[in-house]
Formats: structure tokens, C-alpha cells, sequence
């Protein structure tokens, strides 16, 4: 029996919602195995004190600055620059927030002897605001606590202090619109308000947001791997306003040095 004008259309909707729908409950699957590992990757290892040798193997350091990348995934995925008479050390982790950063410090960094750390963290503390906005001026709080309380240990261990103000964030997919809010956008203009006011002697504020955003404070599409994360051109970009950071470091006297603001 042949299929009438509107049978066939009809079959072929169906067959479209249904690949549709398996495609969607593929994605969803995925997504949910992600969230899931990540916790309890998360509970099994609260501040990822096994993500580095507490111990590594160093080399001499002679007339190079060690320079110590630390932070979250922004921080983890930040590529080494090509700096004559330096040393980067990575130590960033992924999905941290500010506390597991502070509270991991001296387990991940007091064996490495750094002449500067730069510090690269708060949009995973400030992207909870939309899941608890009851709490929201508390995670702002918390978060600025631990940034002092991170500026204080690094001195402590001798550094000179880079703290960059938070990443802009990109546009966000429709998948994870119902967990997200503009709030998120204005709490990161608000810490970075705070982070300025941080400059001091061996405090460098280096303002890798205006090195990144566009007109509207946004992540561009071309430096963007999503809504969070850099792409390669990101970091290029981000890296030329650093590398000028430390040759201001290079020239300026230690009374000088307090803070310094990514080209325009």
C-alpha cells in the first residue's frame, strides 16, 4: 500500500525527531559522564594535590627567573612564551576555584624556589553565582580573601607576585544558558575592580582581561576555543601583553614595581 501525501511527510518527521532525539540523548549521555568524573575526581582528590610531583627534578636556575604559572584550567592551558633568561614552571589544574588554589599553594609550590608567580584564577568560583545567587556577594568575598591570602604566601616565599585580572568569558551555548547568568559577567568586572587595587611592592597586577575582551568585555570568537577557554590565537595575543609585563619587570626598580596594564 502506498503511503498518502501526508503519510510520507509525517514518516519522514518521525525519523528526523527520532535522529534527532538519539543524537541529543548521545550528547546528554556524554555531557553527564563528563560532570560525573569531574566530581569525583573532584571528592577523591579535593585540591588535585596529585596533579604534580611535590618534588620535581629541577634544573640549576643560574641567571634564569623561574617564573610559576598557577591557577585554573586558564592557567593550565597558558603556553610558555619564548622569553630569553626564563623558566616557566606550570601549575595550573583544571576546574579549580580560588580556595583549592590557595589551599594547595605550599604543597605545589614551596620545592620550586620561583622568582615569580603569576596568578590566573576566579572564574570558576564566580560561575557558581547562577546555581546559589543567594550567596553571591559570599563567593565574591571568599574569592578576594584567597587572592590576598595567595599574594601573601608568594611573598613569603620570596616571588615577586603577577596577579592577572580574571578572563573575560565568551558568548554562552544554549545548552548551558539555564545555568548561566549575566551576573557572572558583572561579578568578573567586579573582582577585577578589586584585583587593581591589590598593587603594591612585589605585587604586579597584569590586566589580561582588556588584553583579550572586545568592545563589549566579551571573549572574541577568534581567540576562543569556548566560552571560557582560549584558543592558540588567544594566548598569542595574551602572551605579547605578558611578555611586555616582564620587561617591565626588567627595567623597573623594586619600589616601582606595582603594577602594569596590557597594550590597548
Amino acid at each position: 500500500m502506498k503511503l498518502d501525501k501526508i503519510g510520507l511527510p509525517l514518516t519522514y518527521l518521525t525519523i528526523a525527531l527520532l535522529g534527532t532525539s538519539a543524537v541529543l540523548n548521545f550528547f546528554l549521555h556524554g555531557q553527564l559522564r563528563k560532570y560525573y568524573t569531574e566530581l569525583n575526581q573532584v571528592r577523591l582528590d579535593p585540591l588535585g594535590l596529585s596533579y604534580y610531583d611535590p618534588t620535581p627534578r629541577l634544573k640549576d636556575k643560574k641567571d634564569t627567573q623561574r617564573v610559576v604559572l598557577l591557577g585554573d584550567s586558564r592557567a593550565h592551558s597558558w603556553p610558555a612564551p619564548s622569553v630569553e633568561g626564563y623558566e616557566f614552571i606550570n601549575r595550573g589544574i583544571e576546574g579549580e576555584t580560588s580556595a583549592q588554589t590557595n589551599q594547595r599553594f605550599s604543597y605545589h609550590l614551596e620545592n620550586l624556589e620561583p622568582d615569580i608567580i603569576v596568578i590566573q584564577v576566579g572564574v570558576n568560583d564566580l560561575k557558581a553565582i547562577p546555581l546559589m545567587p543567594e550567596h553571591r556577594n559570599l563567593i565574591v568575598d571568599l574569592y578576594r580573601a584567597n587572592i590576598q591570602q595567595l599574594i601573601e604566601k608568594s611573598k613569603d616565599l620570596g616571588a615577586t607576585v603577577v596577579v592577572s585580572t580574571v578572563l573575560p568569558v565568551g558568548d554562552v551555548p544554549l545548552i548551558r544558558r539555564p545555568i548561566w547568568s549575566d551576573e557572572i559577567g558583572q561579578a568578573v568586572y567586579e573582582v577585577n575592580g578589586y584585583i587593581t587595587t591589590l598593587a603594591a611592592e612585589q605585587v604586579i597586577i597584569f590586566d589580561g582581561f582588556s588584553a583579550i575582551a572586545d568592545d563589549q568585555g566579551l571573549m572574541p570568537v577568534t581567540y576562543r576555543q569556548d566560552e571560557l577557554h582560549l584558543n592558540q590565537q588567544g594566548y598569542v595575543t595574551l602572551n605579547e601583553a605578558f611578555v611586555e609585563v616582564l620587561r617591565t619587570l626588567e627595567t623597573a626598580t623594586p619600589a616601582s614595581q606595582t603594577t602594569a596594564e596590557a597594550p590597548q
